[in-house]
């Protein structure tokens, strides 16, 4: 390996050469960052406890720390801590990174400047002035790499912070509300940038597995992950694409999304979510797809009231009693097809796909088990909604349309 040009400058150079740019330093760091004041007219800067900018004093112990590594024959090191800290301001501020590495290379070219002209009344050879310039540029690179270490990590506490107020946001939205909590929603809302809506629906989703990634439901959507079920908040709906963008984005999970409610009621929309999750668990309704409760009214209304189901089937359906599984099951499926249908026989046997004598044969035996009471519209209405459970539930044969 070719051995560095700068290790060959006699000692005196050296100690020279440092001695003008040490004591240039405080004076250098005041010109670089007037240049920077002028240039960047929007910074913001920060003091510390004596009132001089932090910018100025990492500045000028950029320059020296630089000038004593390199004259000790080391590799300039970045100190770390106050770039970490000019990093970190940017990332709480939520600005990139842009405009302070703009600034660490204009101070670092004001920098070389100087030194180059330090370099020649302390009659540095050329090289050696190569070498630093080199030198100069990789130090740029430090800086910039411990801006980026500080930036991440501000950005990783602004994140969590974010999601910390956002899960106070969805917890107080979903709280059964006595009184008037709008200026305090308001105000949990303001903290996120969440503009409060007039209507939302609330989703409550069943993660396909444990590791899942969370669904890019895009901005606005408030989605809480927490919980072993995760639960979305929805702005405004029914906003045209609001649906379709839901869709794409849920691919893959199961899940329910309430209906559409004012914004106090978000409790409401969240348990008619939770009823439907109840059902998928219990395959009542299908798995795989983000369903949502609007178009799942009938299994939403029936399939809850199991046990007042079940009882008023044990009134209703009384007169089937006496027979065998298989006629009992048979005549409900007509009752059921009668009741739907508007037309006779022949449209009774289209539903049920037999034969119209057939359902000519079964309807007569419904008129004799039931006989005037199954004119009585509420009866009819009952039994309706007693025989739809049942379909739902699988206990009776899903009609042929």
């Amino acid at each position: 390996m070719t051995r560095p040009a700068w290790q060959d400058v006699p000692r005196s150079n050296l100690d020279r050469f440092e001695e003008i740019a040490r004591s240039e330093a405080p004076e250098l760091a005041h010109t670089i960052l007037f240049q920077i004041r002028r240039e960047y007219p929007y910074l913001h800067l920060v003091e510390d406890e004596s009132g001089e900018p932090l910018a100025l004093v990492g500045i000028r112990r950029a320059i020296e720390g630089f000038v004593s590594n390199l004259t000790a024959g080391a590799h300039p090191r970045v100190p770390p801590e106050m770039f970490q800290e000019f990093g970190r301001g940017e990332g709480l501020e939520g600005r990139s990174l842009d405009a302070l590495q703009a600034i660490y290379r204009l101070g670092v070219r004001l920098t070389w400047r100087r030194l180059a002209e330090i370099g020649q009344q302390a009659d540095i050879p050329a090289p050696a002035m190569y070498e630093l310039a080199e030198s100069g540029f990789e130090y740029l690179d430090g800086l910039v790499e411990q801006s980026v270490r500080g930036y991440a990590e501000a950005a990783a506490r602004r994140a969590s912070e974010r999601l910390r107020l956002q899960r106070q946001l969805i917890e107080l939205l979903l709280m059964e509300h006595r009184g008037d909590v709008s200026m305090t929603l308001a105000e949990r809302a303001a903290r996120i940038g969440w503009e409060l809506p007039e209507t939302i629906a609330v989703g409550v989703l069943m993660r396909p597995a444990r590791e899942a990634v969370a669904p890019a439901v895009g901005q606005g959507i408030l989605l809480e992950m927490e919980s072993e079920q995760p639960r979305m908040v929805i702005p405004d709906p029914e906003t045209a694409g609001r649906a379709e963008t839901l869709r794409r984005a849920t691919a893959g999970w199961s899940g329910a999304i309430g209906p559409p409610v004012p914004l106090a009621a978000a409790a409401t929309s969240l348990r008619w979510a939770e009823t439907a999750v109840q059902l998928i668990k219990k395959g009542l309704l299908p798995q795989g797809e983000v369903l949502y409760c609007t178009e799942r009214t009938e299994e939403l209304l029936l399939l809850p009231a199991e046990d007042l189901i079940d009882a008023a089937a044990r009134r209703c359906l009384a007169p089937l009693d006496g027979l065998s599984a298989t006629q009992s099951r048979r005549l409900a499926e007509t009752l059921l097809a009668w009741i739907e249908t508007p037309g006779g026989a022949p449209e009774v046997a289209a539903r049920l796909g037999v034969h119209p004598q057939t359902a000519r044969y079964r309807l007569r035996q419904i008129r004799e088990l039931w006989g005037d009471a199954i004119d009585e519209a509420d009866q009819r209405f009952e039994m309706l909604l007693v025989l739809r459970a049942l379909r739902l539930r699988g206990d009776l044969a899903p009609a042929q349309d």
